[in-house]
């Protein structure tokens, strides 16, 4: 798919339904975010959760991934795997989720500290959750990816962290990734223009060190390469002719 796919009404109705599956379940996720608790007992969570709404996992399975939940613990970027790791107090973690509901995706992500946290831990969180609020108010018809990309990679670099470059947001809907990407690096005015009805997931990812990510043996979970902490908000959203609206 090489241009944006729109959505009619009834489409978008079972969107804004999978969209608000997903953000109950984010914020369920965030009540039990605690110092001894598995990611792998979130991850079990998570999965009961959206199924007893009616929805599916998006995730799990998808390309082979073995999880409902992306649990990405301080230097993760993206794509931890939930496992028996017990959080531990200062730790932050990137929650990652999909629902698909009734053929339609939609992708959020949340970071949560776990107790007390460093000042910089708090400041990452702060800048890159105020990166995705950034674009949700910029989002409208017409506007460029690049005018999306640019906005993240100045609301990050004015605090001295940096966005990922190599990881990106997306469209979806009835894929989980589709056209266009949408990088959190990039030059306003530049880029695919988004039409109405279109839905895009936007994903701010924001290293409070060096960019430059390393592949770990398990092929999916993706960390900074110097160790830094990397924070990751992502909203599912709807363009519309005037603003958008958050679906998750």
């Amino acid at each position: 798919m090489s241009q944006c796919q729109t959505f009619t009404d009834e489409q978008i109705a079972l969107l804004r339904t999978g969209g608000s599956i997903l953000r109950a379940c984010l914020h369920h996720m965030a009540t039990l975010v605690e110092p001894g608790r598995q990611t792998a007992e979130l991850d079990r969570e998570a999965e009961a959760f959206i199924r007893e709404r009616g929805g599916l996992p998006g995730f799990k399975g998808y390309n082979g991934f073995p999880a409902t939940l992306c649990t990405s613990v301080n230097a993760v970027c993206v794509h931890g795997i939930p496992d028996t790791y017990a959080l531990q107090k200062g730790d932050i973690i990137g929650i990652d989720c999909g629902v698909l509901y009734e053929g339609f995706y939609t992708d959020a992500c949340i970071t949560v500290p776990v107790g007390a946290v460093s000042t910089q831990a708090q400041e990452l969180i702060a800048v890159t959750q105020d990166a995705l609020n950034r674009v949700v108010a910029l989002v409208c018809e017409g506007i460029h990816v690049g005018d999306i990309s640019s906005t993240v990679q100045k609301t990050a670099e004015s605090a001295g962290f940096h966005p990922v470059r190599a990881l990106t947001g997306h469209g979806l809907g009835t894929h989980l990734h589709q056209f266009p990407d949408i990088p959190n690096i990039g030059k306003a005015g530049t880029g695919p223009r988004l039409p109405a009805r279109t839905i895009i997931a936007v994903e701010p990812i924001i290293s409070a060190g060096s960019d430059a990510i390393v592949e770990e043996r398990d092929g999916w979970t993706l960390s900074t390469k110097d160790g830094s902490l990397c924070a990751h908000f992502e909203h599912t959203i709807l363009v519309l002719p005037q603003g958008c609206e958050v679906l998750t």
